[in-house]
Parts: structure tokens; C-alpha cells; sequence
């Protein structure tokens, strides 16, 4: 069976020097908190043009951290689309917010600004809920239209943040996204483009003052600058607010800097298999993706569609070929999500996606010979 994603290839090449991370690991023995994850924060920012990088333990607590800082709750709408993993909406009712679902745009399957806006000017016509912010997601690792989305919620006056936990490292026109949202969140899962070996999560961001707040959230509501005196005692045995417990291992921090010494790289690579795919494939599928113009994705999933979906991917998988649906059925149209609001008009393109979208192996190691016989897969289904 060819795999879905090698992680196995990657761990091949850095080997050493991850071994050599970890063991300074257990030589220092700061388990949690310990001084690689200070220096991954600053490499994250760095890498991304942000001013701050704040680790967690997942990257479902990096979504709910910035709405918990803002004090989004109870009355207020945040907007997200519905094509996405349960992630993105579960964390707004965390909070006692509500999630509005909103359609995507039929080519990048990202959020629809024109459709968003609709929903913005609805809620706020309804007076039921205040509109509060919107959670756009990178899907499949390409950045989602952010100037369009960040002109609207500057109209309205709405927080953004861009939900980039399959698109880390994405960039449009040059820029990441934290060029235009408040904050930028990522998941480490070891799926994702970035990933360690476990959970882990990290939160951009330009504004100190948010950083400190989440810093104070992420650790039980700790006092952090800004808080009252702390009289010389420990901050984290005086509690500023109600928090969580979300902090990120310092082995998995380790991990992290290595696979983040060679990212750029993987994200080249990944392009490689990308444009590969697209040439053997482009005439005999519904859709290859189409990635924003400007845009640089660094394709977490590579994801095509095809009108008779399951029965290629029981082809494929006869062929020792493995597939994923991303998403078989949207998050509006699952019982738990069933009951919230949605735009104007319903979410036509999202309902129509998840019925002929089909992921193929991607990854950066995958070969050209190993690809071909994928391409070939497919190509004998239609053929």
C-alpha cells in the first residue's frame, strides 16, 4: 500500500539531529514550558513576518484562545465556513457564542467574502446576535482570499482570524496571512504540513497586549503584566481570570525546530507533486485544485473531484492506492451544528463539494515513479 502521508521519509532525513533534540531534552528536563519552546515562538514569528508566536497544547485550544481574550460570548455571532474540520465552529459555543455558517467559493473551497458579508449584514439586520468576528480557514493548505475578507470585516467591525491549521507557511502576494488578520492559528498534529509527534498548537500575532492575555489563559489564568501586583509570589498561583490548561511540550518543541529547519524546502517539494498531479489529471477529473491567484499553498491535502467519488476511491483502494474525503458531510448538516444559523441563501457550494471531493496521497517525498502509478490509478478508472 502506498502511503497517504510518509512521515516515515521525513523522519529518515532529519533522524539525527532529532534525535540529538530530544536528548538535550532529557538532559535539561524542563519538560513543559522549557526553553525550546521559547525559542520555537520566536522562530514561528520570525518565520512568518508576526510580531509574537504563542505555543498551546492543540490546534483547537489555538482557535479558542483569541476568542476567549477578546471576552467573545454569550450574544455574539462569530462566522466561519462549514467545509472545514470540526475545529473551526466547536470552539465558538465553548465560549457561549454562536456559529454562523457561511458558504464557500466553488474553486478554493475558502470562505466567499461576497457571501460573508450577506450573512454579517443579516445577522446584524435580525438584532438577534451582535456580529462579533469571523474564522476563515486556510483548507487543504492554500490561504484564503484575506484582503477581501479583511476589507469586510473591517466595515463591519469584526475580529478575523485566519484558522491555518492545514496551511501553515501559506502566503499571498508574498504575505502570510497575518498581513490581514488579527491573529494566525496552527495545529502541529502530525498530519499537518508542520507537525510534531503528538498534539501541539500556536497562536500569531501582532497586539501585546492579546499575547499576554492568552499567555495568562493557555496557564490557568495566570497573572501576567497588567494585572494586579504580584507581591512577589509566583504568577501562576494568582489567577487574573478563568484559563485552561494548554501549554505545549518542550519535547515536541524540539521536534518542531528541526522539521521547521526544513520547511521551506518541504513546501517547494510539495509544489513539485502538486504540479505533477495537475498534469497527469487535469483532463479527467471534475476539478484539479486552483489555488488563489498570488497565492503559494502549501498543500496539506491535495484534493480533486470527481462525479463518481466513491466508486474511484474503491478503484483506487484496489489498486493499493489510499484516498480521504475532506468532508463528507458539512459541519451545518451534523446533528450537534444542525441548529445554527446560516447565510443568506444556504450553503449550496459547500453541500455540492462534499459529494465529489477526493484527497490523493501528497506529501513531500513522494516520488515521481510512486506518483505515476497514482496517476495511472485514477486515469484507468476513466478510462
Amino acid at each position: 500500500m502506498i502511503p497517504f502521508i510518509d512521515l516515515a521519509a521525513q523522519q529518515a532525513r532529519i533522524r539525527p539531529a532529532l534525535d540529538a533534540a530530544i536528548a538535550r531534552v532529557l538532559a535539561h528536563g524542563a519538560y513543559v514550558m522549557g526553553p525550546e519552546v521559547r525559542e520555537l515562538e520566536t522562530r514561528l514569528a520570525a518565520f512568518c513576518g508576526a510580531g509574537r508566536a504563542l505555543s498551546c497544547a492543540n490546534g483547537t485550544d489555538a482557535l479558542a484562545l483569541p476568542l476567549m481574550a477578546w471576552e467573545i460570548g454569550a450574544g455574539d455571532a462569530v462566522f466561519c465556513p462549514s467545509f472545514t474540520f470540526a475545529a473551526t465552529p466547536e470552539v465558538i459555543p465553548w465560549t457561549g457564542a454562536t456559529p454562523v455558517f457561511v458558504d464557500i467559493l466553488p474553486d478554493t473551497f475558502n470562505l466567499d467574502p461576497a457571501a460573508l458579508e450577506a450573512a454579517i449584514e443579516a445577522t446584524a439586520a435580525e438584532g438577534r446576535l451582535r456580529p462579533a468576528a469571523v474564522i476563515a480557514v486556510d483548507l487543504f493548505g492554500q490561504p484564503a482570499d484575506y484582503p477581501a475578507l479583511a476589507a469586510v470585516c473591517r466595515r463591519h467591525g469584526l475580529k478575523l482570524i485566519a484558522d491555518s491549521a492545514q496551511g501553515f507557511g501559506c502566503t499571498l502576494h508574498g504575505q502570510h496571512p497575518i498581513a490581514w488578520a488579527d491573529v494566525v492559528t496552527t495545529s502541529f498534529f502530525p498530519a499537518k504540513p508542520l507537525g510534531c509527534y503528538g498534539d501541539g498548537g500556536a497562536v500569531l500575532c501582532t497586539d501585546d497586549l492579546l499575547w499576554d492575555r492568552m499567555d495568562s489563559l493557555r496557564v490557568h489564568g495566570k497573572a501576567v503584566a497588567g494585572d494586579a501586583s504580584l507581591d512577589g509570589h509566583d504568577p501562576k498561583y494568582l489567577n487574573a481570570r478563568i484559563g485552561m490548561n494548554s501549554r505545549l511540550d518542550t519535547i515536541q518543541a524540539a521536534i518542531l525546530l528541526e522539521k521547521l529547519a526544513i520547511f521551506a524546502e518541504e513546501i517547494l517539494l510539495r509544489q513539485a507533486v502538486a504540479d505533477r498531479y495537475a498534469a497527469g489529471l487535469a483532463d479527467v477529473c471534475l476539478s484539479v485544485p486552483a489555488v488563489i491567484a498570488g497565492g503559494v499553498s502549501t498543500w496539506a491535502q491535495y484534493v480533486i473531484e470527481h462525479r463518481d467519488r466513491d466508486g474511484l476511491a474503491a478503484h483506487l483502494r484496489a489498486a493499493g492506492v489510499p484516498t480521504a474525503v475532506y468532508y463528507p458531510v458539512p459541519m451545518h448538516l451534523q446533528g450537534p451544528y444542525a441548529a445554527f444559523p446560516r447565510g443568506p441563501g444556504g450553503l449550496p457550494v459547500s453541500e455540492a463539494r462534499a459529494k465529489t471531493v477526493l484527497a490523493l496521497p501528497m506529501h513531500p517525498y513522494l516520488t515521481p515513479e510512486v506518483q505515476d502509478r497514482i496517476i495511472d490509478a485514477v486515469r484507468g478508472f476513466n478510462g
